[in-house]
């Protein structure tokens, strides 16, 4: 049974609102890199003392593992969206077999049927 448009038009709303919430919370502590995308973690100038200079490396290496993160949830919603465009969005990219209703409400950019994303 495929999806139906509503179903889908709904998911494609849930899909925008977290790529915006995502870039907002990338755009708190990181710029957007120019030409090949992605983001660049700032390094904040603290103070010049020692303590300053060790809890800004610490803030640094923390946003880097954040932005990581937040990038790699961006890319699937993203290419959730581009799946939307090209009419291929809930069909598993491992199977071919379409992901169901529950699945795609609980994680909406999910790519395969099984609960596998990598």
């Amino acid at each position: 049974m495929a999806l139906s448009h509503d179903f889908v038009e709904e998911m494609k709303l849930v899909l925008l609102k977290e790529k915006e919430s995502l870039e907002s919370q990338l755009l708190r502590f990181a710029k957007p890199k120019e030409g090949a995308g992605g983001y660049e973690t700032k390094f904040e100038d603290i103070g010049p003392d020692a303590d300053e200079n060790a809890s800004e490396v610490e803030m640094y290496a923390d946003n880097i593992a954040l932005e990581d993160n937040l990038e790699q949830q961006l890319g699937k919603v993203v290419a959730a969206l581009e799946r939307i465009e090209k009419g291929t969005y809930g069909m598993c990219l491992r199977s071919g077999k379409e992901i169901g209703e529950d699945r795609l409400r609980a994680f909406p950019a999910a790519e395969t049927a099984l609960g596998i994303d990598a």
